[in-house]
């Protein structure tokens, strides 16, 4: 292992604790240090213990689940689309979702109706362009443009419910599709799909190594490129549909945090993927609780927190990387 690859893991390996122990302690009502480690080392009562254990940590872990879904899910693409400015959404899964939770909200659905309808929405549109795409030849770039297609089609379906809906269901509406965890309560599902997922993404991280070179070469090599497509496909609408269903649509994750650890030398997926899940959740975690605390009490979206942080860090890479000899 290089000392570049060492120095990203120990880093990672820090940023995971801190940002949920950021978390924990700031919000509204800002919890010190000593009181934080009273809470965290045996006090059970008082305004922190509830404070930490019952609002803030639940929160903190579904928002590490939702962006380490998002951002496995963007390496995953990447991968599938060669193509490193690939997102989750480009596919059509996020707008399936946005769809059929728009309707369930607009009946007067409970949340878990809504998130139920969600799901289904996002696995409805998974297979709606898994089986356009294959209705014909192009392989990946008709995959891509029917992703993409499919995705603008939901867009104005989400253009149209927003101009229907009754005024005072727009905020919630739109609160939803720009992303929002205020709702959030932890039931591990995030956390166990995220695991899982992560778990299924290694064992083809070797075949993935030699996908991103091409079909054609992994073919020579001995892997079956149709197979492989398909299921990274199918994984990466899965880890994203469980996102969506979980806290809305948060862009920006999945794009720039494997894009960001590939400029910094993480080519090998092995690597890769869990040190991505690692970092998207904890910059999920980060930017959630800037968005529940700068503007308290009033909570924002946090997929505009996302973004904020994001773009600037994202053109700063790209810049880096354009100044250095070689650079293309």
């Amino acid at each position: 292992m290089n000392v570049r690859r060492r120095l990203i893991l120990s880093l990672l390996a820090l940023l995971v604790p801190a940002s949920l122990l950021f978390a924990a302690a700031v919000g509204s009502v800002v919890i010190e240090p000593e009181a934080l480690w009273r809470v965290l080392t045996g006090t059970r009562a008082g305004v922190p213990y509830t404070l930490v254990f019952e609002l803030r940590l639940p929160r903190a872990l579904t928002a590490f689940a939702v962006g380490g879904l998002l951002a496995l899910a963007g390496a995953l693409l990447q991968v599938l689309l060669r193509n490193p400015l690939a997102d989750p959404y480009v596919i059509g899964v996020s707008g399936g979702a946005a769809v059929a939770a728009l309707l369930a909200l607009l009946a007067g659905a409970a949340a878990a109706t809504t998130s139920v309808a969600a799901f289904g929405g996002a696995l409805g549109s998974m297979l709606l362009v898994f089986a356009l795409s294959r209705s014909g030849p192009g392989g990946t770039n008709r995959l891509l443009l029917t992703g993409v297609v499919v995705a603008a089609g939901w867009g104005a379906c989400i253009s149209l419910l927003l101009v229907l809906a009754p005024a005072a269901q727009v905020q919630g509406m739109l609160f939803w599709l720009l992303g929002d965890l205020s709702n959030a309560r932890y039931s591990g599902i995030g956390m166990t799909v995220l695991v899982f997922g992560l778990a299924a993404a290694l064992a083809i991280a070797r075949a993935l190594n030699v996908l991103i070179r091409g079909e054609s070469t992994a073919a020579a090599l001995g892997e079956n490129p149709a197979r492989l497509r398909a299921l990274v496909y199918v994984l990466a609408s899965l880890l994203t549909a469980t996102a969506v269903t979980l806290a809305g649509s948060i862009g920006f994750v999945g794009l720039i945090v494997p894009h960001m650890l590939r400029l910094l030398g993480l080519a090998d997926h092995r690597y890769l993927l869990p040190t991505a899940a690692a970092a998207g959740g904890s910059l999920l975690v980060v930017a959630d609780t800037l968005a529940r605390s700068i503007a308290a009490p009033m909570q924002l979206p946090v997929g505009i927190l996302t973004a904020l942080l994001g773009v600037p860090i994202f053109l700063f890479l790209l810049a880096r990387t354009a100044r250095q000899p070689g650079a293309a």
